[in-house]
């Protein structure tokens, strides 16, 4: 089955910094409509596509919808424009950047900084500072004022490629997994499941964790997949024991991060599923970093049974994200099987 590289590229394009996911809600509200029995909307902004199964216990799957992006701050005599970061950013990451303020209408910057020609040996031999940056939109004070305020959000501007058989983007974290849910409850929609399936489309995943923790309150979920991307770091200078995952040797289950230790229980039945249904696997391990995995097993009375669907990203953070086509089409694979067959397990504790 070959990938819908069209919708993934809107999805991609479309902007949603944590606390402003309007545009990105729209774009998934028009996908899944016509694919579940019921959808929701809280006052976070969360996104819930309801499918009913054959018993009432629930599972919960948690796609963050939100992007790393940026805030405006302050905006000076000359036009310029500060900025507070919304989600996390290596600093050097931004040299040379363009972004897109969604003021009245969006307005097109450049990141720029002190020009290296002009700094000290000292001012060269710093690490950047995200303070050491502001945004340039070639217009006056006037002119941005007219279209910019302060607290408008800011998010990154890079086209979508395809990379031999990759896809390149900004903000694959986490537009792959808003586009594996997708791409779920559409092989999902005729078809019986055994527990009410819960898809959330999440908000403010990027500082925090926010819209997940709500909507596991309000779920109260039985069993939870978190969907997101991780490091894949198979690059050059890497040792065997830091790579975390690969690109292209598969979806990979994990075992725990920084925020979650997937439960046991959960962990052997993704394995055995996909190792059931042909499914290529590698396992995950991320020492730093969290995901909506930490919402969906611990924000409910009791837990839940909880594990997650992670897609091996390089780059991640940064307007080159790289993942593979095959990986992401594993991980569709996984979340069809794993929802399907949840009730065929034992879940005691052994």
């Amino acid at each position: 089955m070959s990938l819908n590289i069209e919708l993934l590229d809107a999805i991609c394009k479309a902007p949603g910094a944590p606390g402003y996911e309007q545009k990105i809600r729209a774009l998934i509200l028009e996908e899944i409509k016509p694919l579940v029995d019921e959808v929701e909307i809280d006052n976070m902004g969360n996104v819930y596509a309801i499918k009913r199964g054959k018993s009432d216990k629930k599972v919960m799957i948690g796609a963050h919808m939100d992007e790393i992006g940026f805030i405006v701050t302050h905006i000076d005599d000359k036009g310029f424009i500060r900025f507070h970061t919304l989600g996390g950013f290596d600093p050097k990451t931004l040299t040379a950047q363009r972004v897109l303020i969604h003021g009245k209408e969006d307005v097109l910057g450049v990141m720029a900084a002190k020009p290296i020609h002009v700094m000290s040996s000292e001012e060269r031999n710093k690490n950047p500072k995200t303070t050491d940056f502001f945004i340039d939109t070639g217009r006056s004070k006037e002119e941005v004022e007219a279209l910019i305020k302060i607290g408008d959000p800011i998010t990154r501007e890079r086209s979508f490629v395809e990379m031999g058989d990759c896809v390149n983007s900004k903000s694959l974290d986490n537009r792959l997994a808003v586009f594996i849910l997708i791409e779920t409850l559409k092989n999902l929609k005729d078809k019986e499941v055994p527990y009410d399936i819960y898809g959330v489309f999440t908000v403010q995943e990027e500082v925090g964790i926010r819209g997940a923790n709500v909507a596991a309150l309000r779920i109260k979920p039985d069993f939870g997949f978190g969907l997101d991307t991780t490091i894949a770091y198979d690059l050059p200078g890497a040792a065997a024991h830091e790579k975390i995952t690969s690109l292209g040797e598969g979806t990979a289950i994990k075992i725990m991060d920084a925020s979650t230790i997937a439960d046991y229980r959960m962990v052997e039945y993704m394995k055995k599923t996909a190792d059931r249904n042909n499914i290529q696997w590698q396992p995950e391990i991320l020492t730093a970093g969290g995901t909506d995995t930490a919402g969906i097993q611990r924000m409910t009375e009791g837990g839940s049974i909880a594990g997650a669907i992670s897609i091996p990203t390089r780059h991640l953070h940064q307007v080159i994200e790289m993942a593979s086509k095959k990986d992401i089409q594993y991980s569709i694979d996984l979340l069809i099987a794993c929802v399907s067959e949840i009730d065929t397990f034992d879940w005691s504790f052994k």
